[in-house]
Order: C-alpha cells, then sequence, then structure tokens
C-alpha cells in the first residue's frame, strides 16, 4: 500500500476504495471496520455460481479530519460495478449508526467540546446502484440508508464524494441527492438511470450510450454543477477531495443545511422551476441549457480546467 502523503497526489479516478478511504481522512487515524479479515461476504453470490470478496465491494472504517471524528463508506466499482447488496448495505447502515451514536456522546459533555468535534460522514460513491443478484437485500438497504441521512440531518453532516470511474447511478443516485453536501470532479458522472439503459429502454436517438463526450456532458461533474446538482466542483486528486472535506467539516449546520438540494418546500420550488424551464427549452444537449443559462460560449467550458471553469461558468440560480 502506498503511503498517505503518496496517496494524496494520486489521482481519485484511479484510486481503489480502501485508497480513498485511507487518503480522505488525516495521515495515520483510518481504521477499518468489518475488513476482509472478519470475510463477511455475500450469502447469495456462491449459490448463483458468482464471485465473492471478502470486505464485499465497500471499505467502511473511522478516521480523523482534525478534530471531527469521520466515518468513511468508500465503494469499488471494480466489484460487481459497485453494486449495493446485503453485507454491502449493512456495512454502510453500520456506519451510519456509528455516526449518530458519536454524535449522541458528544452531546453528553459541553456544547463548544460537541460542536468542535461534531462527526462527519464522508461516502466515496462509486455504483451502478443495488445488485440484482440480491436485489430485496439491495433495496431494503437503500430504504434503511435513507431513513438514517433524515436522523443525521441538521446534525452531522453527511457528503458525497463522487470522482470515481464508474460514477454515481440506480438507487444510489438517490442516496447522494438525499445527502447535505456534494462534491465532484469533472470526471465524474451522476445520475439516477444510467446512460446505457436509456439507450436500451428510448433508443439511439433519444441518447447515445458510446458517445462518452455526450455521456459526460450530460451526467459529468461540470453539468450537474452548473445546475446546481453538485456544490462543489474539485480537482481529481486525493488532496483535491480531502480539503473540501475538511472545509465542510468546519462549516456550521446552518450552513450545510443551506446547501442541500431535496427536503425542503423552498429546495422542491427550485427543483420545479428548473424542470419548468427545461420543458419550454426542450435543450438537445447539456449546451443549449449552458447556453440558455448565461455562458455565451459553451463549448469553450468543456475544455476548461476546473479552475478556470469555476471563473467563468455561470450556474442555475433560480
Amino acid at each position: 500500500m502506498s503511503t498517505w502523503h503518496t496517496l494524496q497526489e494520486r489521482s481519485f479516478l484511479e484510486s481503489s476504495a480502501r485508497q480513498r478511504a485511507i487518503g480522505l481522512v488525516d495521515a495515520g487515524s483510518f481504521s477499518e471496520l468489518v475488513g476482509p479479515l472478519e470475510r463477511f461476504v455475500s450469502p447469495h453470490l456462491p449459490i448463483l455460481g458468482e464471485a465473492i470478496e471478502f470486505d464485499d465491494g465497500i471499505v467502511t472504517g473511522v478516521g480523523l479530519l482534525g478534530k471531527h471524528p469521520a466515518i468513511v463508506i468508500s465503494q469499488e466499482g471494480r466489484f460487481i460495478g459497485g453494486s449495493v447488496g446485503e453485507v454491502g448495505g449493512a456495512k454502510m447502515v453500520g456506519a451510519l449508526k456509528l455516526a449518530l451514536s458519536i454524535f449522541e456522546s458528544l452531546q453528553q459533555g459541553s456544547a463548544a467540546e460537541a460542536e468542535a468535534r461534531r462527526p462527519i460522514v464522508l461516502i466515496s460513491f462509486e455504483t451502478g446502484g443495488v445488485r440484482l443478484h440480491e436485489a430485496n437485500a439491495g433495496l431494503l438497504a437503500h430504504a434503511e440508508v435513507m431513513d438514517l441521512l433524515q436522523d443525521l440531518r441538521r446534525k452531522v453532516p453527511v457528503v458525497a464524494l463522487i470522482g470515481s470511474k464508474i460514477g454515481c447511478f440506480g438507487g444510489m443516485g438517490f442516496i447522494a441527492a438525499a445527502t447535505d453536501v456534494i462534491v465532484m470532479s469533472e470526471f465524474s458522472r451522476l445520475g439516477l438511470t444510467g446512460p446505457e439503459v436509456i439507450e436500451q429502454e428510448m433508443g439511439r436517438n433519444e441518447f447515445d450510450a458510446s458517445d462518452r463526450a455526450l455521456v459526460f456532458r450530460t451526467t459529468g461533474g461540470k453539468h450537474k454543477f452548473i445546475m446546481g446538482d453538485c456544490n462543489f466542483l474539485v480537482g481529481d486528486t486525493l488532496a483535491d477531495f480531502r480539503r473540501q472535506a475538511q472545509h465542510v467539516a468546519q462549516m456550521s449546520m446552518i450552513e450545510i443545511e443551506g446547501m442541500r438540494r431535496i427536503g425542503s418546500r423552498g429546495a422542491v420550488e427550485r427543483q420545479m422551476k428548473l424542470v419548468a424551464f427545461a420543458a419550454d427549452l426542450r435543450p438537445r444537449d447539456s449546451t443549449d441549457m449552458w447556453k440558455a443559462l448565461g455562458n455565451k460560449e459553451p463549448q469553450q467550458l468543456i475544455a476548461a480546467s476546473e479552475e478556470e471553469f469555476q471563473k467563468i461558468a455561470v450556474r442555475w440560480n433560480a
């Protein structure tokens, strides 16, 4: 395993789930929960003749971001597309319950100490959603996670970090949308239905999944940033994502609550305005939306560096 300092300069896109988990928290502070040595594996995959992984394709653990306990959930896309099954889902649920338990324990002390040491949850998404081999268990895990996100709301910030190869799709797209803060890189992708599924169901004229440029213009970090679906766009290194997580850890819960995209009447109204705007525009490409929002030369944004993009991009502001 590379040293922590080496990991900081590693591409988030190219990193494994375990490398991301270790690199997102302070050096030497990460302790894995229910790791491979404990061999909690899917009970369903062997019956179907499928290979197993001793961590079921997800890494969970606890580390530190300064004084803040950081509960980390990191998905591995190289194992069945980062899909969520019974064991992986249970590990996610357990990690979120731990975050709530830490918060409640801190409330027993002084208010100042509780605020200074408030925990934070970091979820590194790399998934296509529910594992079809064990769909009922995966769907149940999604529901439990959604419930826990509501329990954690206004108490513990939950940050979605999306920058890995597969991106975040399916039911996990719902989970990401329900977090407090979404951080993406320009190489990340976020959505509900994946490009291949859209093409399969609606035809290539509707969406050509083989057109990688189109896919990234539609589901990628730059588009999601412009549309307000992600709060922060960062570079591709682990250090870039870690710095943004540190920034969120220092924010007040009032500030964090204001960054949510769903969960209030005002947020719903903003989303409905955006839907109405898009319906009237009838765009054929994301660049049509970019231009309509005030980006006079949208093609320049495609090739712009992350730093330059953030200087010139005009975002949706209902």
